[in-house]
């Protein structure tokens, strides 16, 4: 077998090099022309420095793509995607080449963008650019974690590196100017990024819109910034080995590429960035590096014979670093039973009594119920971490005692993390912590801000990932800071992604509860939207059990026989909706109140209890909340009304405000009345 070790070639070695490079061009050429749609320019360009990354540096196992000493490898820049998808298949990951045949296809394992979960070998999703930088930044913020708390004289888990490949497109979203700031003030050496400079967007040349200098604005950021040529493969394999042996600060590798190199005709320009080469360049191409003209997925033997043998050798490596492993386990068998305890997630199994304790009883804001409860996790669950954007003491977020990432002799033995105020970097660090997998993130700011989290929480969800997102200040009660601060249309609008659980607890019990499914039950993201005014401590009836809150909605207050009007309301409305039922009472109407603390586990509720709890078909029900409300449209009927928020909220101090929009005992009460008054005329 020729050589290959990515420094110095001649001879059969450059050769050999050349013709993989070529392999994996072609290949992405080849997929892209049969599926009529692709970006083949990225990966033609890339074919050098991918290579290196993967075939030097990068620790894997194709046979356990869930290894957890691996390396991992993002492709920010996911429009690539079949540079990915070339490399999975020839190391050896599940991906055949009929998977590559079948790209962009419904239901194949090559879908268009990088998805987490279809596609092995795949680490996170990216598409959505600067969200694969940013989600990396946390990958690496984990690692440098779990190395603090586990491993112990360069032995045991959280040794591994994060590298990845973006592009101009994330370094222009916002995202990635606030992920790598704050990656360089934490200086996670961990993190090696090579930045695929090729001087090409969709609409022409960078220079259109993008003109700054990249390694100076790095440089102020911290990192460790070096410059290469896209083909000079000992370049990039020395400076991928410095940005590795960079303990302090993150690397950039600024490496200059040719987009659609190979390409006679639209090699360096934007024609070969969004759409296929076309038949007659295709063919060109193909000519131009002496392929084969009539075999398309075509891959020599020798470039077959050269992966079998990387093959092996990757698994070698991971042999070997499972030896270190079981050394580590048995000179540190504490260590290593609590790093298997972070990995299972293992919790006591009466955690909601736990956490709910005494809660029932507990007065203030659910803001405040989730510090209190937030405190109680934190000592049975070590695997929490979590922080807030410079919001730390308005989110109560913050762990006591847990330690400040960042500060001590061991800057990342902490479980506070101050993100600043960086909410969109703050949600896909979050979720990269999370697809680390040692690690239970969460990650909080007020409900208005969701607005710049929502495109990591959207990440989340399709991922299926556990990051928890705290939201306070969760209505117009938000008072005098005005109606830039008052979420109006965020809870709607937050509930409309599928996947995603949304809590908005009425109480300290509920608040407990809804901490408790997601650490314990949820298989995929979930929200808290919490008040920052006092909440009314709730009156159940007779027979309640914690677990009753599962259920997303159940009833706190219940009448004699049928009630003439059910109120169902969410959050500190509900304690509004008993106020207000009370003062029917005195006009002669009865009034069942529903709680609605989660309304995606309200549907997956048997029908039956649901027709019980909201009988919409029978008897009106008035749904509650202090935003638009669009949510409950479907759980109130024909009958039935929505009494929300139809316009921006007003500054002023937070009762004044409750009482200009109705969201006072007094007004509900007759709203309600005046519609029960028309339903019966």
């Amino acid at each position: 077998m020729t050589d290959f070790d990515g420094g110095e070639m001649s001879g059969p070695g450059a050769a050999l090099r050349e013709q993989i490079e070529n392999t994996i061009r072609l290949l992405a050429v080849d997929a892209v022309e049969r599926a009529k749609s692709g970006h083949p320019g990225a990966p033609m360009g890339l074919a050098t420095p991918a290579l290196q990354i993967w075939d030097r540096h990068l620790r894997f196992d194709p046979a356990d793509p869930e290894w957890p000493l691996r390396d991992r490898f993002i492709l920010s820049a996911g429009h690539a995607s079949m540079l990915l998808y070339a490399l999975l298949h020839l190391y050896g990951f599940e991906v055949s080449l009929d998977d590559l045949r079948d790209f962009r296809q419904l239901g194949s394992k090559t879908p268009g963008h990088p998805e987490f979960g279809d596609t092995q070998g795949v680490e996170v999703t990216t598409g959505p650019l600067g969200q694969g930088f940013a989600h990396g930044v946390g990958m690496a913020l984990a690692a440098r974690m779990t190395r603090s708390r586990f491993a112990v004289d360069g032995r045991g888990p959280g040794l591994h590196t994060i590298y990845g490949i973006v592009s101009d497109g994330d370094l222009m979203e916002g995202v990635s100017y606030e992920a790598a700031s704050l990656a360089g003030h934490l200086g996670l050496g961990n993190l090696v990024y090579l930045y695929d400079d090729n001087q090409i967007t969709i609409d022409g040349s960078t220079d259109l819109s993008f003109t700054e200098d990249v390694a100076r604005r790095f440089e102020a950021q911290r990192w460790h910034v070096q410059s290469v040529d896209g083909l000079d493969a000992e370049g990039i394999d020395a400076a991928l080995t410095a940005g590795r042996a960079e303990e302090e600060r993150p690397s950039l590798i600024l490496c200059r590429t040719t987009i659609g190199y190979g390409s006679p005709n639209k090699a360096g320009t934007s024609a070969t960035h969004g759409a296929p080469l076309g038949a007659e360049e295709a063919a060109a191409t193909r000519e131009a590096v002496s392929w084969p003209a009539d075999e398309t997925f075509h891959i020599p033997d020798a470039v077959r014979a050269f992966f079998d043998e990387r093959i092996s050798a990757k698994k070698a490596e991971r042999a070997a670093s499972d030896d270190e492993l079981a050394a580590w386990r048995e000179a540190h068998p504490e260590k290593a039973a609590e790093w298997d305890r972070f990995r299972e997630r293992k919790l006591p199994d009466d955690l909601l009594e736990l956490l709910a304790r005494g809660m029932g009883e507990a007065r203030g804001a659910t803001r405040q119920h989730s510090g209190a409860v937030l405190a109680r996790l934190a000592e049975t669950a070590p695997f929490v971490v979590g922080g807030s954007a410079d919001l730390a003491g308005s989110n109560n977020s913050t762990i006591k005692g847990g330690g400040d990432l960042g500060q001590g002799r061991d800057p990342y033995a902490g479980r506070n993390v101050h993100f600043g105020v960086r909410e969109h970097a703050m949600g896909a660090i979050c979720n990269g912590i999370a697809l680390d997998g040692t690690f239970q993130p969460y990650a909080a700011t007020f409900l208005i801000f969701s607005d710049y989290v929502r495109p990591s929480i959207r990440l989340a969800a399709i991922m299926g990932i556990r990051s928890i997102f705290v939201f306070t200040h969760d209505s117009i009660f938000v008072g005098e800071d005005g109606p830039t601060h008052q979420p109006i249309e965020q809870l709607d609008s937050l509930r409309a992604i599928p996947r995603l659980l949304v809590w908005r607890p009425a109480d300290g019990i509920e608040t407990a509860a809804a901490w408790t499914w997601l650490v314990q039950h949820a298989d995929g993201p979930g929200l808290l939207a919490l008040s920052r005014q006092g909440v009314p401590v709730l009156a159940r009836p007779e027979g309640f059990r914690n677990e009753d809150v599962y259920r997303g909605g159940y009833p706190v207050r219940e009448v004699e026989g049928e009630p003439d009007v059910v109120l169902a309301a969410t959050g500190s409305e509900v304690g509004l909706c008993c106020d207000a039922a009370d003062r029917l009472a005195t006009r002669g109407i009865s009034a069942r109140v529903v709680s609605l603390p989660c309304l995606e586990l309200l549907a997956e509720q048997p029908e039956d209890y649901r027709r019980v709890l909201l009988p919409a078909e029978r008897i009106p029900v008035i749904a509650v909340e202090a935003g638009r409300g669009q949510s409950f449209a479907g759980l109130v009927g024909d009958r039935g009304l929505v009494y929300g928020i139809d316009r921006f909220g007003s500054s002023g101090p937070a009762g004044q405000v409750g009482d200009f929009f109705g969201f006072a005992p007094g007004p509900l009460a007759a709203a309600v009345s005046a519609h029960l008054e028309k339903v019966r005329s």
